[in-house]
């Protein structure tokens, strides 16, 4: 369960995925002064919180907004994703857990380790014009936990981003909360521009490398340095361990062609290789050094191997050849464009609405209700419609389309036969589908979960939010709240329409679902299922809980913890889910919270050609 010391935990791989690119125009008003800036970090002579042992320290970042610390959101690369899309394994920017980083701003944990170099790096926008003033925490993990007030407090450092990138490398003392020094702990940050889109995608394996457990083989990983300008080596990546073997296989994976060797194919690269061993003294096998220009030999199923070399043997042993061999199987450089890429190039968000309309939300002609709309207007409902919604609809200029037998169509692809049931109406932009559940519905009072808020079944589009907050009104006083809760119809139908995209030559259309609720899901393992499937498809999901219940499941489809399994075992190859508890910003403004889950659900989701 460790976030990072567990052997499961040891990587910072992103998934590879095909070379597709988007067809841009041409480019539209001033640029704006953002550059996209990573950030390495590595301590040394931390605190020791551990009796038995030394501690596990994890490092998090923060940004300063309105005068409060709050945590930073990682937004993964919204191309990068595109390309794992259909068919593909990776689960995204992994920390640990593949594909597990919630995106907030944290290393892996380094177990029992006081000097940590942290393989996960930190990416932000540097705004020239703005002070963005950053906080980096250190903590030794404790418990099982995403709460930081479960962990022992380090130390940290406070400044400008502004600092860290004049500097390009900065060391500083670690302070305490009342700030006094934290021992003789120190951080290390490091920053790096990354205006070279490339990235470089390795799958690579070894053979008959040295054993280096008593009562067992080796459990052997990888890391990647490159050289700084002061002429020290800087971890640049870290793969997964495998287990008990002397010819592993490590699942391939994707770095920043800037952050491995600056964009210069033709700078060394050193790669080490390691025994694992669980208290943090891990074993050296060997190393080797190796360019981009030779690894990118390793195209059409033609191999690089390098001999792992260990020099301490080298010297002692005459006949000494190597301590195994790492294999290069393939690399592929390719590039990875951004969400504003895509969004120029006519990528358009096509947004949908699920509202929760069971019994448990209560009786909405009174004021305990969670439909009940207050004499200004509004609810918890109505509050994430109008948050959400308000981003989405901006990219949104195209509509889907069903057909009348209720098959979808995409709009640029309606047949002839779909073309009964539209109107000029509804082919205007920003036109957004609005679906309930849960309800059982006049005139014959049967319970539906896929019924149009609008109660139009052939057009269930309404004119932008103001429409969908229109017909979600209207419809309150007609319908029965019933039950139950039941997620999966309203999934499988947009994923219907997001089939339908992923048919069309160019990465169009991207399908964003909504869905509102107050309570525990009945539906689970079918809305597993349906989720796994989507996530093969051009479709990310956003469930915000409304209420007091307990969202324990909603937690679990988020897939933050964990990778999302159907009942039947098959694994979810992207995390397409973000789950947004209203209540922790009911005294707040939700529009940011929930913007930033927007683009982390859209980002994380990519564009399935």
């Amino acid at each position: 369960c460790r976030r990072g010391g567990s052997l499961a935990c040891m990587a910072y791989t992103m998934g590879s995925g095909r070379d597709a690119g988007p067809a841009l125009g041409p480019a539209l008003g001033p640029q704006h002064c953002i550059t996209k800036v990573e950030l390495s970090v590595c301590c040394a002579s931390l605190l020791d919180r551990d009796v038995a042992s030394k501690s596990d320290p994890f490092c998090v970042l923060f940004q300063e907004v309105d005068g409060s610390w709050a945590e930073v959101w990682q937004v993964a690369a919204f191309a990068f994703l595109v390309r794992r899309g259909l068919g593909e394994r990776g689960r995204g920017m992994e920390a640990g857990k593949e594909g597990r980083v919630k995106h907030l701003s944290r290393t892996e944990t380094a177990v029992n380790n006081l000097n940590p170099v942290f393989g996960v790096k930190f990416q932000v926008d540097y705004h020239f014009e703005e002070v963005q003033k950053l906080k980096f925490a250190v903590f030794d993990e404790d418990k099982c936990s995403s709460q930081l007030y479960e962990h022992d407090f380090l130390g940290e450092f406070i400044c400008t981003l502004g600092v860290i990138v004049s500097n390009k490398k900065l060391h500083r003392p670690l302070v305490l909360a009342n700030g006094k020094p934290a021992g003789k702990g120190a951080i290390t940050i490091t920053a790096q521009e990354l205006s070279d889109n490339r990235i470089i995608t390795l799958s690579m394996c070894g053979r008959k490398l040295d054993k280096k457990d008593f009562f067992g083989k080796s459990d052997p990983y990888l890391e990647f340095h490159k050289q700084g300008e002061d002429g020290k080596w800087m971890l640049v990546h870290r793969t997964e361990v495998i287990k008990n073997t002397l010819d592993p296989v490590w699942k391939p994976f994707t770095v920043p062609l800037i952050s491995l060797c600056n964009g210069d194919v033709d700078r060394n690269i050193k790669v080490l290789c390691y025994d694992y061993d669980n208290d943090g003294g891990h074993d050296f096998i060997g190393e080797f050094y190796a360019t981009v220009t030779k690894m990118n030999e390793a195209q059409n199923s033609v191999e690089v191997e390098f001999d792992c070399i260990n020099p301490k043997k080298q010297k002692k042993k005459k006949n000494y050849k190597n301590s195994g061999v790492i294999i290069l199987k393939s690399c592929k450089i390719t590039r990875d464009y951004s969400f504003l890429d895509y969004i120029l190039g006519g990528c358009q968000l096509m947004f949908t609405v699920g509202i929760d309309f069971t019994a448990s939300n209560g009786n909405p002609r009174e004021p305990s209700s969670l439909h009940y709309i207050n004499p200004l207007g509004s609810n918890e409902y109505l509050s994430a419609i109008w948050a959400v919604g308000q981003i989405i609809q901006d990219y949104d200029s195209c509509v889907s389309v069903p057909h009348a037998d209720n098959t979808p169509h995409v709009r640029y692809g309606v047949s002839s036969s779909a073309r009964s049931v539209l109107s000029l109406t509804e082919l205007q932009d920003k036109m957004f589908p609005a679906l309930g559940f849960g309800a059982q519905l006049p005139p014959d009072w049967k319970v539906s979960h896929e019924f149009a808020v609008n109660f139009d079944p052939t057009n269930p589009f309404c004119a932008g939010v103001e429409g969908i907050v229109q017909a979600y009104s209207t419809c309150l006083p007609h319908i029965r709240f019933y039950g139950p809760t039941n997620f999966a119809p309203i999934i499988s139908h947009v994923a219907r329409f997001a089939s339908q995209a992923v048919q069309q030559d160019r990465a169009s259309q991207y399908f964003t679902l909504l869905i509102i609720t107050d309570g525990v899901i009945s539906d689970m393992d079918e809305t597993r299922d349906a989720i796994v499937q989507a996530a093969k498809l051009p479709m990310s999901i956003i469930i915000i809980g409304v209420g007091n219940a307990d969202f324990a499941a909603m937690e679990f489809l988020d897939g933050d913890s964990s990778v999302l399994r159907s009942y039947t075992g098959e694994e979810a190859v992207r995390d397409i889910v973000q789950f947004v508890p209203f209540r922790d910003f009911r005294n707040t403004s939700v529009i940011v919270p929930l913007a930033n889950s927007t683009a982390e659900a859209t980002g994380r989701g990519g564009v399935v050609r």
